[in-house]
């Protein structure tokens, strides 16, 4: 497929990355500044509309799943898979969450444990660490993972059904008409593009941290933002190399390891560490997640005040939103041939319950260890948020090949991730090419890796965390018209229109 031309959308969106990168460098204090005040804003006068707009997602892809329209196929009718199921799950979970996830999977289960999510629960007692697991099983189920269905079933079926690009505007034509529009489509793919950028770069950034931190721990190396920057520098050269390969090729195979690498390390923590204690977790966890879904999805304080709300499920679902153009158009690309309904329920079932088995596996360890054995990760995590997964290893046999190989899989994680989002990059800035030119993926791996390293030094986590907000509240609007123009395109499906069919 011959590239097109490099317009607007690239030269845009570089130059305002490049921006950020050079005042961040610069004025480190005052980036950081600037982004503390946006996130404030933000969270505090939209929170609601987070709340409520990624219920609706929740609710849109179940009941478009359940509809007529699940039998719709991502792509002609006589396609089927490019990938088998456990590559495809591979693919759906390390350009996902899958470092996200091994950074929050003891780290958030321990910091609520010591700091509660609501007043009325004592610290660090049996009822805490019940609603510690209820929250973090909530924060990576199906909530956020609707938000990337929403935006991968949109684009997969843009452009494998209709044959269109894979641009994020593409998905809107529906509403926005067949003329080419380009002052509404442009303006719409740049802000996809730096959203991307931003939320890959957090995740970038908290990997890092970890590493750093696992590090730190093993091998006795200092936590610094020199040392940050040295794993940046190694992890760029990994990925851009990665990114030579193409997608079928360097991305399948580290799919591949990142799965088969996490359930090893899963499965041993599971024998090694409470196993019952961790089963029993499990079944409250998804019992208590189920019962107060609808209590959790809405909750606000408006009464007592406090920021505990946006500081978590406000922050999570404003950084899905911004990964969801990267993870979005990733998982489209390697979806094509499965139906809607196939593609819902993958998407949108599987890596939440991987996910929260992880939690149940890693947190349900890290909060036996404290309540039944007297020790005190919570209180570690709180010092040092990064040291949760290596305080818990501490306990567990093998410690030190458990802590290598947990820091080779946020490695592996972090350069299937960086590759992923090099790609989607290129082909949202080169007209929706399905083989962006390889200098494109490198300008992109680039950047990305700038403002990576911009954010950790100017003020770590936090910045990490209030950049991935600054793209994510316009994004929130066009997500929820690419659901109108989902349907809207859906309703015109030749036999669907017509069809009596028992679904």
């Amino acid at each position: 497929m011959r590239v097109k031309k490099l317009d607007i959308v690239f030269w845009f969106s570089a130059i305002v990355v490049a921006l950020l990168v050079i005042i961040g460098a610069v004025a480190p204090k005052a980036f950081a500044s600037v982004a503390t005040e946006i996130f404030n804003f933000t969270t505090y006068a939209f929170g609601w509309f987070y709340l409520l707009a990624v219920l609706f997602f929740v609710l849109f892809c179940i009941v478009i799943a359940l509809t007529k329209y699940g039998r719709v196929r991502l792509g002609n009718d006589e396609d089927r898979p490019e990938f088998p199921f456990f590559t495809w799950v591979g693919m759906l979970f390390s350009a996902g969450f899958g470092v996200g996830l091994v950074f929050w999977g003891i780290a958030e289960p321990m910091s609520h444990f010591f700091t509660p999510p609501r007043e009325t629960v004592d610290a660090l007692g049996v009822e805490a660490a019940r609603v510690a697991m209820q929250y973090s099983f909530f924060h990576w189920g199906v909530s956020q993972w609707s938000v990337f269905t929403i935006v991968g079933l949109a684009i997969g079926y843009f452009q494998f059904r209709k044959k269109e690009d894979g641009l994020i505007s593409t998905t809107l034509k529906p509403i926005i008409g067949e003329k080419k529009r380009e002052y509404i489509r442009k303006p719409i793919d740049i802000l996809a593009v730096i959203a991307t950028v931003m939320g890959v770069a957090t995740s970038l950034g908290l990997g890092i941290l970890q590493i750093n931190g696992g590090l730190n721990v093993v091998f006795g190396i200092p936590n610094n933002g020199m040392i940050q920057l040295i794993i940046m520098v190694v992890l760029l050269v990994l990925y851009l190399t990665s990114t030579t390969t193409g997608i079928e090729r360097g991305i399948k195979y580290l799919s591949n390891l990142n799965l088969t690498l996490a359930l090893l390390l899963m499965l041993f923590v599971f024998i090694a560490g409470p196993t019952v204690f961790i089963l029993n977790t499990f079944t409250l966890g998804i019992g208590d997640y189920i019962s107060s879904f609808f209590n959790t999805s809405l909750r606000l304080t408006p009464y007592q005040g406090g920021t505990w709300v946006r500081d978590w499920t406000i922050f999570y679902w404003a950084w899905a939103i911004a990964w969801s153009p990267f993870v979005g158009a990733f998982i489209a690309r390697v979806s094509r041939g499965r139906t809607i309904r196939e593609f819902v329920f993958g998407v949108l079932i599987v890596p939440p319950v991987i996910a929260l088995f992880w939690i149940a596996v890693f947190g349900g360890t890290a909060l036996h260890f404290d309540l039944f054995g007297g020790t005190e990760i919570a209180q570690a995590v709180d010092n040092d948020i990064t040291s949760a997964l290596f305080a818990t290893f501490a306990q567990l046999p093998f410690t030190f090949i458990l802590s290598l190989l947990s820091i080779l899989l946020i490695f592996t994680f972090l350069i299937t991730s960086a590759d992923s989002a090099t790609y989607i990059l290129g082909t949202m800035t080169s007209g929706g090419s399905l083989n962006p030119p390889l200098f494109l993926r490198i300008i992109w791996g680039t950047l990305m890796a700038a403002i990576a390293a911009v954010l950790l030094i100017a003020s770590g986590l936090e910045g990490l965390q209030t950049a991935s907000l600054v793209s994510a509240l316009p994004f929130t609007i066009i997500l929820i018209a690419i659901c109108y123009s989902l349907i809207k395109s859906l309703r015109r499906e030749p036999g669907l229109k017509r069809s009596n069919k028992k679904i």
